[in-house]
């Protein structure tokens, strides 16, 4: 199970962890539910890759690409 400080939660079974040797980036798991700080299913997935390490950033982009509006 995986457990955030909001009280939601990721359960499911470990399918494999990525890269095979060293550190673990990624983790896949089989039959994962994702369960709201309430404890209400919010969805399943049969499989879900997922990031078990501390979140260090978010990058938000915002606004027009690659062309200007006028």
């Amino acid at each position: 199970m995986i457990e955030y400080d909001t009280g939601a939660k990721i359960t499911g079974y470990l399918a494999s962890c990525q890269p095979a040797s060293g550190p673990v980036e990624f983790v896949v798991l089989a039959e994962a539910k994702l369960i709201d700080s309430r404890g209400r299913l919010v969805r399943e997935a049969l499989e879900l890759v997922v990031c078990p390490n501390m979140l260090t950033s978010i990058a938000l982009d915002e606004g027009p690409r690659g062309r200007e509006l006028k």
